[in-house]
């Protein structure tokens, strides 16, 4: 699927219920981070899995449904990558290339597990307790 199709889907809420996995979370990232400031990007990142969740029916429990702390952190990670390395031709290139983005745990390198599942962390963005979390190197004009 291409990247404005991806996109659309997501936006539209089309996008198949079977397809919303990491990989597919982190596209979503990756194309609002090409395409606008990393606050207008998390802003449609929050709202737009929030609302996708709502028309899936996917409910927010203490162990499901968006996440504020996991939403921030991979997009800082994705924004910081992008930065160090940079765009790509599509998102899917993005990923294979930069294939430590695949894991899911990656982010306990930053939080603990008590720390990232917590109530508060899942509510707002809390700052990781292990490590901080990368910074872009070369910030550019989309930053500021």
């Amino acid at each position: 699927m291409s990247d404005d199709e991806h996109i659309r889907q997501f936006e539209e809420r089309s996008l198949p219920l079977d397809l919303w996995n990491h990989r597919a979370h982190l596209k979503v990232a990756y194309l609002y981070l090409t395409r606008f400031p990393f606050d207008e990007a998390l802003s449609r990142m929050r709202d737009g899995v929030r609302a996708y969740n709502a028309a899936h029916g996917i409910t927010d429990s203490p162990t499901g449904g968006y996440h504020e702390t996991m939403t921030h952190a991979w997009l800082q990670l994705i924004h910081t990558t992008l930065r160090q390395f940079g765009p790509a031709v599509s998102a899917d290139a993005f990923f294979d290339a930069q294939s430590q983005l695949s894991q899911k745990r990656n982010l306990l390198l930053f939080y603990s597990r008590d720390r990232i599942m917590s109530p508060e962390a899942k509510a707002s963005f809390v700052t990781p307790d292990l490590a901080p979390l990368p910074q872009p190197l070369f910030l550019g004009e989309r930053d500021a």
